[in-house]
C-alpha cells in the first residue's frame, strides 16, 4: 500500500466534501448536468481512494448508492454523473500513485 502524504489526503477529502455539499440535491436538478458530474466526480474520488488506501470509507464518506442512478443511466445527466465518476476515480488514483 503506497503512503499518501497526509496533507494530500486532507486536501482530497476536503474536495470530496465540498463537491458533495455543493451537489447535495443533484437528484432534483436534471437540468443541471454539472451538479451530476460533480457528484459523480466526488464518488469517483472516493473509489480511487478506496483502491489506493484499501479502505471502505476513505474521508469518512461512503459511496453513493447505485440506486440513485436507477432510471437515469441513459439520460444526459446520468451520463454526466458516470463520466464524472470515471474521471474522479482515474485522476485521484493517478495523483495518489505518483506521490
Amino acid at each position: 500500500m503506497p503512503e499518501i502524504p497526509k496533507d494530500l489526503l486532507e486536501q482530497l477529502c476536503r474536495l470530496v466534501k465540498q463537491l458533495r455539499e455543493e451537489s447535495a440535491d443533484f437528484g432534483e436538478h436534471h437540468e443541471d448536468a454539472q451538479q451530476w458530474y460533480n457528484r459523480g466526480y466526488a464518488n469517483g474520488m472516493l473509489r480511487g481512494l478506496q483502491r489506493v488506501l484499501t479502505q471502505d470509507c476513505p474521508c469518512e464518506q461512503t459511496l453513493d448508492d447505485d440506486m440513485l442512478l436507477q432510471g437515469h443511466e441513459v439520460m444526459a445527466w446520468g451520463k454526466a454523473y458516470r463520466h464524472g465518476e470515471q474521471m474522479g476515480e482515474q485522476e485521484t488514483y493517478e495523483i495518489c500513485r505518483v506521490k
